[in-house]
């Protein structure tokens, strides 16, 4: 198997795209669709980071940091993690984990957090590999 490298979208490209999509689609059952002023906005930000995982010339995973300041001090988060389904097993999802958690020391201190449904039973173990303790907490959404 070739080198596992990872690098963060810099700038809008079609191969980007597609390759998100794909993955955007084994990581949800309704996935958004990623598109051109999308990945703009992404790459724009400061403080939203793409991460693509790729093996030669094939994506193969992506993770997303999102980092913010408020009064009680600089937070991020790690979204959409996912690994394509042909190449999960490898430990590609726990490499892309830990090089979102080194990049994310750039804006240390910090407190790092995700959130993973309790039935992916994999992802929650690989999250506690690497360090994550699970809080007790209640996680509330609303689509504004």
């Amino acid at each position: 198997m070739e080198d596992l490298i990872f690098i963060e979208a810099k700038e809008v490209r079609n191969e980007y795209i597609d390759g998100i999509n794909n993955l955007l689609g084994q990581l949800t059952s309704s996935p958004k669709e990623m598109n051109e002023a999308l990945l703009q906005a992404i790459v724009e930000s400061d403080r939203t980071h793409l991460f693509l995982a790729y093996i030669g010339n094939q994506m193969v995973g992506m993770a997303t940091l999102a980092a913010y300041v408020i009064p009680t001090g600089t937070k991020a988060w790690v979204e959409d993690v996912v690994v394509d389904n042909n190449f999960r097993g490898k430990h590609i999802g726990k490499k892309l984990v830990n090089h979102v958690v080194e990049y994310t020391k750039k804006y240390s201190p910090c407190s790092l957090m995700l959130t993973s449904r309790p039935m992916r039973v994999a992802a929650n173990k690989l999250y506690q590999s690497v360090g994550f303790e699970k809080r007790e907490t209640n996680v509330y959404k609303i689509q504004v």
